[in-house]
């Protein structure tokens, strides 16, 4: 498990912060869109969104295709993920009965077979009824070993802010009295039945200017939070601070992470009543431990001694040793350059390894004996993507799901022993693909490297420019754009005669830290000559035209099609701009970008500016330009990335003149909706106007 990654929808998310009064933001007459729940504001929005849902809902096959995704979505034969708590399998269900969820259980028997019989929990709905509140259900922290006792996460409206809640397992309701923390942007870990590790908003001045906590607390049962123990305290303008419990057989680890940005790190551990800062480098990992090892991760090379530790490696070391000075790390794999480990887990007795190879995935089991790690192939389908499920720490059980672009996603469950695999579930065929081919091409990019992509098409496609294709990447935060299965993709656009391409641009990380930080700040306009080469690729190929060429991206990968767009207007005719940041002039002020600067680098120091400034969207934007007509959307209860962004470009374009379409999602926060009505409409309008831009 990786630390940081485990809590990442946690690190991400944001606060709004006060609008300071340069001399620009004086000069932005659509300021006024960034006040998210103003009058004037959600005015704006309303007017939008009733002219962008008559024109689209026109579309001859809008409430065919808006059923097909409701009924994907709603479909009783979708695999339930599952969790694995002690004796029980969880797992969170939304559907037709149940539009905002119901959190349940089975045991393990149950769960493998074909028609499990499932046990309410918590049903959302009727507590989001009883409260009076529109809850979304966001996750639980269990209290280790037994599991009997769980922090309950609940959101109002799909925010990223929770409130927590403790909550009975056995009696199934919440525990009057309990522990209870108000909403904020923080975490709880149990240290035991009556004590907690805090990291939340204390009130005045205990957060970051990021809108993270910079506090941590040890909080007694039976005491104010007021009152709760100081353990750590970071500074104004770091990233965060956070506070992890950590439970192993052995052991129980306590340690605190000071985010100095979004990728560099002091760690510290208590033990024996003292606060330990650990001697590793700010830009790796602490990855967890297993059998008293610590797992570390790292972003770059690293020489503590004699031996020089590669970037991108898994290094482990005994960590009792380590603490007493021990530099002697073991090394468990060090990825080529065209690999990256994607994520690690464990088990009773296993560490659980995914590998990425030309981005394709590969699952190793590794063992210690005798101090040294022995790893062996586990025997997975090839040719596509897999990711580790939940795993049991008191045995070796565990999940995987297997996917690639034409196959239903299939869930596999390893035995007890770690040997036996079987088949659990799988998806259906939502979508015909017995005429579907899946290529991998790769072009150069403007400074010679070497750019992947996958290219899903009909087997008889004649090239000659004619396809409509929906092009789909990301490129930040190291996160890979994989080959899945995506009923919506199938059903909404191949079945229908669209050409689906993803690409894996620098700045993810399909080929590891390096294919990363080869797109950071001063670097990013790597990332946007990454995209337009494979756009411009696909043309030159003749799988496609400009006239038929769409573009698809949210958040980070919003931004990517908003400087695409500005840039190469000429090469599209569909620009599909899903909660994006777009005024890169401002992003560091709208909500946690401050957390982002390791990214994209400060814009009000002028030398970082100079580059910013070069293919922010807001900035570039045009006049006496062809554009594209865009289809921005949004949700108002987005505090991950503001919704100004989307909302004052829009503004822009329409004061110059470009035609666009607008729609924003009351609920649902950084994504396309709470509800799956909510989301069936969101992505019925984008691919309804897929369709009507591109063919």
């Amino acid at each position: 498990m990786k630390i940081f990654n485990y809590f990442l929808s946690l690190l991400i998310m944001l606060t709004l912060l006060p609008l300071n009064g340069n001399t620009q933001e004086k000069e932005d007459p659509f300021l006024w869109l960034e006040d998210i729940e103003g009058e004037k504001s959600l005015q704006w929005v309303k007017a939008q969104n009733e002219k962008t849902v008559a024109e689209l809902k026109k579309y001859p096959e809008f409430q065919e295709i808006k059923e097909e995704i409701l009924n994907i979505l709603d479909s009783q034969d979708r695999i339930p993920t599952p969790s694995i708590r002690g004796d029980y399998v969880y797992n969170f269900w939304q559907d037709k009965n149940h539009e905002r969820g119901v959190w349940r259980r089975t045991s393990f028997q149950q769960y493998l077979s074909p028609s499990p019989a499932w046990e309410t929990v918590l049903d959302i709905d009727s507590l989001s009824q009883a409260e009076n509140e529109k809850w979304v259900y966001k996750g639980a922290s269990f209290l280790y070993p037994d599991y009997e006792r769980c922090m309950l996460r609940l959101s109002r409206g799909g925010s990223d802010a929770v409130v927590m809640r403790e909550f009975d397992l056995k009696k199934k309701n919440f525990i009057k009295d309990g522990f209870y923390l108000p909403q904020a942007k923080g975490i709880a870990s149990w240290i035991d039945e009556n004590t907690l590790l805090v990291c939340t908003d204390f009130g005045e001045g205990t957060l970051t200017t990021s809108g993270y906590p910079r506090m941590a607390k040890v909080w007694n049962r039976g005491t104010d939070l007021k009152e709760a123990e100081l353990l750590y305290e970071g500074k104004t303008d770091d990233m965060g601070v956070w506070g992890f419990v950590i439970n192993t057989q052995e052991r129980q680890y306590r340690l605190i992470e000071r985010a100095l940005t979004f990728y560099t790190f002091q760690t510290y551990v208590k033990e024996d009543g003292e606060l330990i800062k650990l001697d590793i480098p700010e830009d790796s990992e602490v990855g967890g431990f297993f059998k008293n090892q610590m797992f570390i991760h790292l972003k770059s090379d690293w020489k503590p001694g004699n031996e020089t530790y590669p970037q991108g490696a898994l290094i482990s070391i005994d960590y009792d040793r380590f603490l007493r000075g021990a530099q002697d790390f073991s090394i468990i794999l060090t990825p080529d350059a065209r690999s990256s480990i994607t994520s690690f887990q464990t088990t009773e007795n296993y560490l659980l390894l995914n590998l990425l190879t030309n981005v394709r995935s590969e699952l190793y089991q590794y063992t210690l004996q005798g101090g040294k790690w022995q790893k062996q192939k586990v025997n997975t389908p090839d040719y596509g993507t897999i990711s580790i499920g939940s795993t049991d720490e008191f045995s070796d059980r565990y999940f995987f799901t297997y996917t690639n672009f034409l196959n239903p996603s299939t869930l596999y469950f390893v035995s007890e022993s770690g040997k036996n695999i079987q088949k659990v579930k799988s998806l259906p065929d939502f979508f015909d693909s017995s005429q579907l081919m899946v290529q991998q091409f790769e072009v150069a990019s403007q400074d010679g490297t070497m750019i992947p992509y996958f290219v899903v098409s009909p087997q008889n496609m004649q090239n000659d420019g004619s396809h409509p294709t929906l092009l789909y990447a990301y490129g930040g935060f190291e996160i890979p754009m994989l080959p899945r299965y995506n009923a919506t993709v199938g059903t909404a656009w191949l079945k229908r005669g669209g050409v689906y391409v993803v690409a894996n641009i620098r700045g993810g990380g399909e080929f590891g830290p390096k294919w990363h930080q080869a797109g950071l700040k001063e670097n990013r306009q790597r990332v946007y000559d990454d995209f337009i080469a494979v756009s411009q690729d696909l043309i030159d190929r003749k799988i496609t035209s400009p006239e038929h060429l769409g573009i698809m991206g949210g958040s980070n990968g919003g931004l990517l099609v908003g400087v695409a767009f500005t840039q190469r207007p000429d090469l599209y005719n569909a620009v599909v701009c899903a909660v994006p940041l777009l005024d890169m002039k401002r992003y560091n002020k709208l909500l946690a970008g401050a957390s982002w600067m390791a990214e994209y680098g400060n814009p009000d120091i002028s030398e970082q500016w100079e580059y910013i400034k070069q293919y922010s969207p807001y900035q570039n934007l045009k006049k006496n330009q062809d554009y594209p007509r865009v289809f921005f959307n949004t949700t108002t209860r987005d505090d991950r990335v503001h919704p100004g962004h989307a909302r004052k470009m829009a503004a822009k374009m329409a004061d110059q003149g470009h035609p666009f379409f607008y729609f924003e999602n009351t609920e649902g926060g950084h994504g396309s909706g709470v509800t799956h009505e909510q989301q069936a409409l969101m992505l019925a309008l984008e691919y309804v106007y897929l369709h009507k831009m591109l063919k």
